[in-house]
This record gives structure tokens, sequence and C-alpha cells, in this order.
């Protein structure tokens, strides 16, 4: 049922009364033409809701994820893997890279230039599940780099981009994500100067690269490279195009833990001499939002499927799980209502918590309200909430709630378009999306710089469905219709 308010008011833009003054000849032509009267009524409606099952996500975020979990809310498992680029800064001239080749004094015994090692270091931002589990990873080189005019989603096939003859670069590394072997010298540098935790996977085996030019090491083939064609390291595009076209890390053993790779380096090591002192030289080459990174996630889709058809309630599971739909009952506030103003539409989304909840994931923190229209073209248009047509909601934790207090710039656009002609089939129907937001605290006001798919592994369901047993998901409007003819 609809409940419905009507209250009068009287609002007075200016009245300026002097007790003073015993002249009234203008009082009454003063109220005329500052008073607007006009009527506040508020209504609230059902909202309809479903789950919407999405087989995969846009993989370009800002973090990737590596690892291999069970899923205890449908008993599969979810596998995560990944692709990295690494970026030249385009500000790097040439001894900004390496020494002058005349200054190297890391030499084989023909007295070419060698890297005395190499290897990437794995960043890890944060990880569920038991972090001291131990879990392997095979790094693979690309044989082509990712296509910077493809849109590349979690289900995409990684294996098609890889080198694929048998001195294709693969190397194995069993790790924790706490490793607790890396001697404390080394963790004093790496580890608690970031403040995250960091797998080391050795590049040092001989290589051979596409040419058929054998390497002492990988870090050696991309020395040799810089000093024959400098021109290949001007930028990013001409690194990976020519030399490196960047590694996919694919999680191949182990289970119970997945991870949040912050930032994937290539390190190079080697020596140089400068008045005839020798010193340690190090070139880090990071996969960061310059160059492409993607994720590709691996799940059977059937047990998601089945949670869906639960009309009992809605979801919302990540990374490429279930979204919610929500249908708002356009016709419904605006009958009766077609010349009034729509002030305020007001809508909350309460989760639904039981002792089992906590068993399986956290909840997601943070929602995208966008119309059903946007879900894919704002994520690739790189799109920021504009609170017109899509707005972001928080977890409540008190309240157990995700609320939007006013969304009637939507409700009054999508009126519009009903009403001009360009309304989609989907014209009233909004999804909500858990997603992960960047900030720039740089100044004095924080701003949103980012906003992408969440992809960490998180679920929670929200009151609501065809089959509700709880109050219905309701949105509350207010209107302002004026009393003047």
């Amino acid at each position: 049922m609809m409940k419905k308010t009507l209250l009068s008011g009287i609002v007075l833009s200016t009245i300026l009364l002097s007790a003073c003054d015993d002249n009234t000849d203008t009082l009454g032509n003063s109220l005329t033409n500052t008073v607007d009267l006009f009527e506040i009524v508020t209504d609230t409606f059902d909202v309809k809701t479903r789950s919407i099952v999405v087989d995969s996500i846009l993989s370009q975020s800002q973090y990737s994820y590596l690892g291999h979990v069970k899923d205890t809310e449908t008993g599969t498992y979810v596998t995560s893997n990944y692709m990295s680029q690494f970026a030249i800064l385009e500000s790097f001239d040439g001894t900004q890279i390496f020494p002058e080749k005349e200054k190297i004094s890391s030499l084989n015994n023909a007295n070419e230039i060698i890297a005395d090692s190499c290897r990437l270091q794995i960043y890890f931002y944060s990880s569920i599940g038991d972090s001291l589990n131990p879990m392997k990873l095979t790094a693979f080189e690309m044989e082509t780099p990712m296509r910077e005019d493809t849109t590349y989603y979690t289900n995409f096939n990684p294996e098609e981009l890889l080198r694929k003859d048998s001195h294709a670069l693969k190397v194995n590394k069993v790790y924790t994500p706490v490793d607790l072997n890396i001697k404390d010298s080394l963790r004093n540098l790496i580890v608690n100067k970031t403040n995250m935790e960091v797998v080391l996977v050795p590049l040092n085996g001989k290589y051979q690269d596409r040419n058929g030019r054998d390497y002492e090491n990988y870090g050696t083939y991309i020395m040799r490279m810089f000093y024959e064609h400098p021109e290949y390291f001007k930028n990013s595009y001409n690194f990976i195009h020519n030399v490196c076209p960047g590694f996919y890390i694919k999680s191949t053993d182990g289970l119970g833990v997945m991870s949040e790779v912050y930032m994937t380096e290539l390190a190079i090591f080697y020596k140089y001499k400068d008045e005839d002192k020798e010193y340690p030289g190090t070139l880090l080459l990071s996969g960061t939002e310059e160059v492409m990174q993607a994720t590709n996630i691996v799940y059977d889709k059937e047990p998601i499927e089945e949670l869906a058809r639960d009309s009992s309630c809605t979801y919302l599971k990540t990374p490429a799980g279930i979204f919610t739909e929500v249908t708002i009952p356009v016709d419904e506030i605006k009958y009766n209502h077609e010349k009034d103003n729509i002030s305020s539409a007001k809508i909350s989304f309460n989760r639904i918590v039981t002792p089992s909840s906590d068993k399986i994931f956290d909840a997601p923190t943070t929602i995208l309200m966008i119309p059903k229209d946007s879900l894919y073209s704002f994520f690739e248009k790189k799109d920021l909430p504009n609170y017109t047509t899509s707005y972001v909601g928080t977890y409540n934790e008190t309240y157990r709630s995700y609320t939007f207090n006013n969304i009637s710039s939507l409700v009054n656009s999508m009126y519009e378009a009903k009403q001009n002609g360009t309304a989609s089939k989907d014209w009233n129907k909004v999804m909500l999306v858990p997603i992960s937001i960047s900030y720039n605290t740089s100044s004095s006001t924080s701003s949103v710089t980012n906003v992408s798919n969440e992809m960490q592994l998180k679920s929670t369901r929200l009151v609501g469905g065809y089959r509700n047993s709880h109050q219905p998901v309701k949105i509350s409007i207010i209107y302002n219709k004026s009393m003047k003819e």
C-alpha cells in the first residue's frame, strides 16, 4: 500500500515590516509580489528488484588479483590470474635508464655486458585466506602485447597472447603471501619500505629471444637491447612492442588465498664503474596505470546462476558474479503529478544478515547505481559518478543498508526520456554494482579519480526479489506542487 501525506506551506521569500512605520499603503502589494504558495506532497512506492548474473566485468582495474580459493557460498572454486606490462618513463634519457656502455662492469668471459640477476617483484596489497598457505604461480612470457584498441573483460583468454615456442620463458614459483624465507636485510629493504608483502620470481635462467639469440638471463637480454636499440626505450609503447610485451602471472597450484596485487616490477641488477669505483646498479620497470594490466577470472558459472535464481532476495556478488537490478516505478511516481517537481527521491537497500553470513565473505563496501543501459559503457569510458544519473552508496554498518538519499534527477530524466520518445526498453531500470574507488587526497578536499568494478571476493544478500518475505523495498518521494493556477 502507498502512504500519502499532504502538507501546506507558505514560503515568504522577503517580508520586511517596520514596527515604527504606520504607513501600510503598500503592504498588500508587497505580500502579493513576494509570497509563493506551494504544497509539499510525500508518497512512497514499492520497488521491484531481482538478481542479474554478470559473467564478466572489465578486467582493467586499479589492482590485479592472484590466487585460488573456494567460494563457501556456492561450493565452487575461483581462480584469478593477471597480465602486466611495464612502463618506461618518457622523461628518461639514455643515461637515466642504464649508464653509458663503457661504464658497465658486469661482463662475461667474452667481455659482453650481462645483468648480474633479474627478477619479477610482485607486491601484495592485501590477501584473503590463510597468508601462510603454500601457493604456486607460473610466470609466462607474452608473445604479443595486449592491444590498445581492445577492451579486455575478465573472461578473456590470456593463452592467446603467450609465446608458445620451446624457448619461451616459463618460471614456476612456490610462495606464501607472507614469505618468512625472505632474508631480514631484503625484508627491511622491500617489505618494510612499502608496507606490503612481496613475492620474488627469479628470471636468472638462460634465455633465448624470438630471433634465436642466447643470453645469460632475461635481464641481460633487456640490457643488450637497450645498447643496441636505444630508440626502443624512448617510451612505453616502443618498449612493449619491441622488447618486452609483458608477463602473464598464473595461479597454478595451492588453495585458500586470493591476493590483491598492488604492483609488479621487472628488476634488473648490474654493476658499473664511476671514477674507478664500482657501484651496484638497479633498473626497476613497473606495471602501473600508464600501461595495460588485466585480470583473468575462472569460475564455475552454473552455481552462480543457481544462486541468482533464488527470488527470496537479491545478491551482490563479486568479482564476476551477481548484480541487483532495480526497476524504478516512474509511471506510478508521476501519475497525477505530471506537472509537479520531484525535489527528493530516497531509496535504501537493506542487507540480510544471518549468523552464516560471516562465514562467507565481507559485504561490498561501496556500490554504484547506474542506468542498466550504462552497465558496461560507464566503466569502459572511465566515467565518474555525476549524481545526476549515477550515484555512489556506502554500506552503513549500523543500519545494515546502502542508502541513496536523493536520486530525483535520475527519476526526472527517466520520465523525460519516455515523454520525448528517447527511452530504451530498460528506460526505468538501474543496476547496483559493487565498485572500488580511488581518491585524490593531495588537495584540501578529496575528489574521485577512478571508479572500477570491485575485483575482490565479496558477497551479500539484499532484501528484495519477487518472493521477498521482508518489508518491500520502497522509494520515498517528495513533490513540490505549486498552488498558483
